[in-house]
């Protein structure tokens, strides 16, 4: 099934807490001079406009990217995170909004390489249209858990995962939990972020458990609702394996800041989660709600 089309949602909470996650992550792990592969399994177009059909029909942007825009406050990555979406839109008619892909290629180098994955065709004609003739970046039309699995381990010895499914068909959810265990049995070092929605509360803790214990993981989940199953995404995060040092610092600092932008009513919450290394301690959940 491959309806899901993320422009309709582009720019909403749930991007907008994902792109401060792998902005913090990639600007940490790009400190060292050593080259790092990035690898998107559900790559998406790569960009979006904010005035397209689709996403004026939903104005999901409206209660994300356009609301931080609005109020960023002073937190460095807040700041970083704008500049990078207002450099998207430095040449371009209309207003934009930059995917995963996009925002990845600004924060790496010429030494980094980025593997891209999409199966929608219509996403993949303008992911590819958009990276074409850049040498670090490869382009496939290709089933993303897969080809995460042969990719790894990278010769450069140090990767960033990004893996974002849809999870239109429930099987995903384990899908992303087979594919994560094998990754991680190919390539214990790599990085790997698992972004998650929240529209059924069992099935994220699943996942959590099935990710616990694989490596050292942060968990970080913005809600903007209590949890229900009458109102779709309530909530949404990501799962960090061997997240890099002090990124879970750097988002209890965020957190308060964005939570205010995004006007996140009092039921709404932030959460971080701890999952140590077997075997040694850890610092349990920290967060409002």
């Amino acid at each position: 099934m491959l309806s899901y089309r993320h422009a309709f949602h582009a720019g909403n909470h749930a991007d907008v807490l994902k792109h401060l996650v792998l902005i913090q992550c990639l600007d940490y792990l790009t400190r060292k001079d050593s080259p790092l592969r990035y690898i998107d399994t559900h790559a998406g177009a790569g960009m979006y406009s904010l005035t397209a059909p689709q996403a004026q029909k939903t104005g999901e942007a409206t209660e994300g990217i356009v609301r931080l825009q609005a109020k960023p406050g002073n937190h460095p990555l807040i700041k970083r995170y704008l500049s990078l979406v207002a450099l998207a839109n430095d040449s371009a008619a209309g207003n934009l909004y930059p995917g995963s892909p996009w925002i990845a290629r600004q924060c790496l180098r010429p030494q980094d390489r980025l593997v891209l994955t999409e199966l929608h065709s219509k996403d993949y004609d303008a992911l590819e249209s958009q990276f074409k003739r850049q040498k670090p970046v490869k382009v496939a039309r290709q089933n993303g858990l897969e080809r995460l699995v042969s990719e790894l381990p990278v010769p450069e010895r140090r990767a960033f995962v990004l893996i974002d499914p849809s999870y239109e068909v429930k099987a995903e959810y384990d899908d992303v939990a087979t594919a994560v265990k094998r990754a991680m049995q190919r390539m214990s070092t790599a990085v790997i972020a698992v972004w998650f929605p929240v529209v059924q509360r069992e099935r994220v803790r699943k996942l959590e458990r099935q990710l616990t214990g694989l490596a050292e993981m942060q968990v970080f989940e913005l809600g903007i609702a209590p949890d229900s199953r009458e109102h779709g995404m309530t909530a949404s995060g990501l799962m960090v394996l061997n997240p890099p040092w002090g990124l879970d610092a750097v988002l209890e600092e965020v957190m308060p800041d964005l939570m205010s932008a995004l006007q996140v009513p009092q039921d709404g919450f932030f959460r971080i989660r701890r999952h140590p290394v077997k075997g040694t301690p850890g610092k349990g959940a920290t967060g409002r709600g």
